[in-house]
């Protein structure tokens, strides 16, 4: 009997051990301790941030969806354009630019500004540059940057907007911290996401983002929320600043 009691106590601790060690492989820590992660869902990348999962990367050959004829129409560019009240000096910086559909309509209301076009894919670089060219634009500068750093130089930009991007980054924390020193004084950073809130938007889950998980991914990184639009059909206009 007591030697059963013994296999039996052999038995619990090293089940018990075994378990716990699974536990720890489920989620792991990014040595930052920004990021946590864990089984990709279909549309994630299986990284964490703030209790998120980052959605998967739509690449260059999507650049026909970014391009599709109703997208003005569906997305509403032209109240957004309003919504931004950009000034004709304004250096905006549109991060992940992709093939500069909003570039492009910005370019004109910024005569004696530019916009810096940025993007991490070779290949939307290359489609900035030939739409530049196509439209003889002298005031848009694409920008090769990094999943982690937008490569903009400190106090240069009036404006960084991110169209449909920011759940996207990989390293959101970082591109925030980066954006945030790259603005001038009264800078903004706007976010214009599909709103997570509204169970009717016709979009997958991870490439929505509510009000309120925004808010608190800017509020780490030291910026507040100074105004939310909804003047769209589908989408948040997200204005923060320091």
């Amino acid at each position: 009997m007591h030697r059963l009691w013994i296999l039996l106590l052999t038995c619990l601790l090293s089940c018990g051990k075994g378990s716990s060690q699974q536990t720890a492989t489920q989620t792991k820590v990014d040595s930052t301790g920004y990021y946590q992660y864990q089984n990709a869902t279909r549309d994630g990348i299986g990284k964490t941030y703030m209790g998120r999962e980052i959605a998967q990367v739509m690449g260059h050959l999507g650049a026909s969806w970014l391009e599709r004829p109703e997208r003005e129409r569906e997305e509403r560019t032209d109240l957004l354009l309003k919504a931004l009240n950009l000034k004709s000096t304004d250096v905006v910086a549109d991060i992940g630019a992709g093939t500069g559909f909003f570039t492009f309509l910005m370019a004109p209301k910024l005569p004696q500004g530019k916009v810096l076009a940025v993007d991490i894919q070779p290949e939307m670089i290359e489609y900035l540059n030939e739409g530049k060219a196509k439209r003889k634009v002298t005031n848009v500068q694409p920008i090769l940057g990094t999943e982690s750093d937008p490569k903009l130089s400190a106090n240069s930009i009036d404006m960084a907007i991110l169209i449909d991007a920011y759940h996207e980054f990989s390293y959101p924390r970082e591109m925030v911290d980066h954006m945030a020193s790259a603005l001038k004084p009264g800078g903004r950073i706007v976010l214009v996401e599909y709103r997570a809130e509204d169970p009717n938007v016709p979009i997958k889950e991870l490439h929505k983002l509510s009000v309120t998980q925004a808010t608190k991914e800017m509020k780490a990184a030291g910026l507040k929320l100074l105004k939310n639009d909804d003047r769209l059909p589908q989408q948040h206009i997200m204005f923060f600043g320091k």
